[in-house]
């Protein structure tokens, strides 16, 4: 159950923050969607999470209740975005330097995994309190669906690869 709820609630609360931009960020260092949520972040972003929420009937007081607790958490998300966008141009200008401060690189890599760390502690915060509005038979229908997608993306990519010629598709 709880994979599901981090695909979910993730996509809520995080569609807002990964959203700062396709791709690599200032110098190639990281920002763009796949660092905050890897592919299919967005997949329930806008009317997918309600499809998902429709598809295990849930409740419009269900509804309500788990799109209050996504909105607040995208708005905390959201206030640290700028911050984080700060710290990768400062990682890019470390590395741009003519001589790189290992020092200083560390120091903003440590600053990076703090704001991580805090990020996915305000997910987890909004996984629990979403996993309190849905009952565990509507939990375990959204891990079910969520196994029954991925499983067919992975076909898809294994499909591609193959027509390919087993070579690996850009990601």
């Amino acid at each position: 159950a709880s994979t599901a709820l981090v695909a979910l609630l993730g996509t809520l609360t995080l569609s807002a923050f990964a959203q700062g931009g396709p791709g690599p960020g200032p110098g190639g260092f990281g920002g763009g969607p796949g660092m905050h949520g890897g592919p299919g972040m967005h997949m329930m972003a806008g009317r997918g999470y309600e499809r998902m929420l429709d598809g295990v009937n849930a409740s419009a007081e269900q509804k309500a209740q788990i799109k209050q607790i996504a909105e607040r958490a995208r708005a905390e998300m959201q206030a640290q975005r700028e911050s984080h966008r700060a710290l990768r141009e400062q990682m890019a200008k470390a590395f741009a330097a003519p001589t790189v401060d290992a020092n200083a690189v560390e120091a903003l890599r440590q600053q990076m995994l703090q704001q991580h760390d805090a990020q996915s502690r305000r997910m987890t915060q909004a996984m629990i309190e979403a996993s309190r509005v849905l009952t565990p038979e509507q939990r375990k229908q959204i891990v079910d669906r969520m196994a029954a997608r991925r499983d067919m993306m992975q076909r898809h990519r294994h499909e591609r690869q193959q027509l390919e010629g087993g070579r690996p598709g850009p990601r």
